[in-house]
């Protein structure tokens, strides 16, 4: 059955007791769902990994693994992350609970299971999957319209993935936490979105800026904060992509922030951005070593552009641990 003809959604019933299964397989399908099942807890994995699962229906004692484990495993993945999950339990006590709510379980179910309360939790959850299914939707839009962008300029080719990747690995190095390494993430992809806005003309224009070009060019930034401002999952990204172009001594661009005026996040992203310009080929110069490039950025510092406490951490994960970053980060130094 395609997408289109399931048009309540794909539910997973996974249970080891067959009698189960097939209760809530029958309940559900009356109302039009379109059910698949699973006797244990590795075919329930299978399942959400290989098929468009809405809503996964989890009996708590499963063998191979526990419905706690199965749970705790989607969640974890990014793939499966964002469907909701129902543990089906005749467990009681407070402890399972929270050991549910632990693995990230959306609701609880007790068994035997009420009718009409499995299809109102059923039905709530679907739109929930729906909303986060339309906000997945509008990220991939801005992903795309960015890296199309990216693409008229085969001297940048690669730079989104590049700040996407080094800026999460500074953060992690950094110590901020993971919901911002998430930002910093999206933040690598989306920062330049803004450029769709400025004239091929000058945005590919090989040598110097006038000053009216110039002006055109400041303004991406703006531009790419109005841009993905709808997106309320964006909301920690909006700054980065607003103040990435500042500088700590308030001669950057667009608001002449200065020092902690700028958001850390953004003080990583253009730490990284810089970085990455300079070690990339350009149709006026060639690639600088990462020797090269420090040395320069560096000399920033000493103007008071930029995060000394940045760029040494950042100098360190390049120089030092290169090897490691490629391997276990999947950064690829340049140079």
């Amino acid at each position: 059955m395609s997408a289109a003809e399931r048009h309540q959604g794909l539910i997973l019933v996974a249970d080891d007791n067959e009698s189960n299964r097939e209760l809530l397989s029958a309940l559900l399908g009356a109302e039009g769902y379109w059910v698949v099942c699973a006797a244990d807890g590795r075919e329930a994995l299978a399942r959400v990994e290989n098929e468009p699962i809405d809503v996964a229906l989890l009996d708590v004692v499963m063998p191979r693994p526990t419905g706690f484990e199965v749970c705790q495993a989607m969640k974890s993945k990014p793939k499966t992350r964002l469907i909701p999950v129902v543990l089906l339990t005749s467990l009681n006590s407070d402890s399972d609970r929270i050991t549910g709510i632990m693995c990230g379980a959306d609701d609880f179910l007790t068994k035997p299971v009420n009718k009409h309360e499995l299809l109102a939790r059923v039905h709530s959850l679907l739109r929930l999957k729906r909303f986060t299914d339309e906000l997945d939707n509008a990220e991939t839009v801005l992903f795309s319209l960015a890296l199309s962008i990216e693409a008229k300029d085969p001297y940048t080719e690669g730079h989104c993935d590049r700040l996407s990747k080094y800026s999460v690995a500074l953060a992690q190095r950094r110590g901020l936490p993971e919901d911002l390494q998430v930002v910093l993430r999206r933040a690598g992809i989306v920062h330049d979105i803004g450029k769709i806005a400025v004239p091929d003309q000058i945005l590919l224009k090989p040598g110097p800026l006038t000053q009216d070009e110039w002006n055109v060019m400041k303004q991406h930034p703006v531009v790419g904060e109005r841009i993905c401002a709808p997106l309320k999952s964006f909301r920690h990204v909006l700054p980065v992509i607003r103040s990435h172009h500042e500088k700590l001594d308030g001669s950057g661009y667009p608001d002449s922030l200065k020092g902690e005026e700028i958001p850390l996040t953004a003080q990583i992203m253009q730490t990284v951005d810089i970085y990455d310009a300079l070690t990339t080929a350009r149709p006026y110069r060639k690639a600088l070593s990462p020797k090269e490039a420090f040395a320069i950025i560096q000399s920033e510092v000493k103007k008071g552009w930029w995060n000394a406490e940045l760029v040494d951490l950042l100098e360190r994960l390049v120089l030092e641990v290169g090897a490691l970053i490629d391997d276990k980060l999947e950064i690829v130094p340049r140079g």
